[in-house]
């Protein structure tokens, strides 16, 4: 039982609560008026979401795993997100339209690259043609290379363990627990997706 369920059931049935004041035996205090917006109409139009959406500049990254025959199989995604610390977490959403989301959603590990400026031909790459997404990329190897395919050309890379899968609307958000972290020396990030084309993030001046 929720503790405001508890403090209903105990409450009395008086619209005064008793409580002392400044010492005087017979002061009450009259609880605050609740008050109630009024009810939303509806959703917001999808194009008029969209729009709205593309002013939210987003992280460039791809995501890859095996598939249950050991094929590497992989995606662009920019609804990426840290989700805690302690575990380590961090999500994914992911369209249930896609052709990669069921192998994703069902795959043990993953992997999150993070892309830097130089790493759009890979983002194209992997929103593209899916038969077609791992040809002429370069894989690196080493013990995190078992778990997930590892993209030579990232900067940065977030081996994970599958956590645990939300529905929501008609996507899927991929929670990860984060094992391993490879990074290639380079800084990460700085591709990231605003008003519908890439955009370089960098720190500002002086900082």
């Amino acid at each position: 039982m929720s503790v405001t369920s508890l403090l209903a059931q105990s409450a009395p049935d008086t619209a005064e609560l008793s409580a002392p004041s400044h010492g005087l035996p017979n002061a009450s205090v009259r609880p605050a008026p609740v008050l109630s917006s009024p009810p939303m109409s509806g959703d917001i139009p999808a194009d008029e979401f969209r729009a709205a959406m593309a002013s939210l500049a987003a992280p460039v990254t791809v995501v890859t795993c095996y598939d249950e025959y050991g094929n590497p199989r992989g995606l662009t995604a920019s609804a990426v997100s840290s989700l805690s610390l302690d575990p380590p977490l961090i999500l994914v959403c992911l369209d249930r339209g896609s052709r990669t989301h069921d192998v994703l959603v069902a795959a043990n590990a993953f992997t999150l690259h993070l892309l830097g400026p130089e790493n759009e031909n890979l983002a194209r790459t992997f929103a593209g043609p899916t038969d077609q997404r791992f040809e002429n990329v370069r894989l690196a190897s080493g013990p995190t290379s078992r778990h997930a395919p590892q993209l030579a050309d990232s900067a940065l890379r977030l081996t994970c363990a599958r956590h645990d899968t939300i529905e929501a609307g008609d996507h899927t958000i991929l929670v990860g627990r984060v094992a391993a972290s490879d990074c290639m020396g380079r800084p990460a990030g700085g591709l990231v997706w605003h008003h519908r084309g890439f955009a370089h993030a960098k720190p500002v001046a002086g900082r």
